[in-house]
């Protein structure tokens, strides 16, 4: 679960950025995280999840 609010954080931050630095407007910033909410609830979630958590690992035996 911490690795799960990590990553949110993490994302959050970058589209904040992004917003902010005019790179992104409001427009896709919310497609983005739109996209984001709905993947969640489809069957991708288990092998995105597990993706993520074999690079963290990954890194952290680096």
């Amino acid at each position: 679960m911490a690795v799960t609010v990590s990553l949110v954080a993490l994302f959050g931050g970058v589209l904040f950025f992004l917003l902010r630095g005019k790179s992104l407007g409001y427009g896709s910033a919310f497609t983005a995280a739109g996209f984001g909410f709905f993947l969640a609830s489809t069957g991708a979630s288990g092998p995105i999840n597990e993706l993520a958590t074999a690079v963290i690992n990954a890194v952290a035996d680096l």
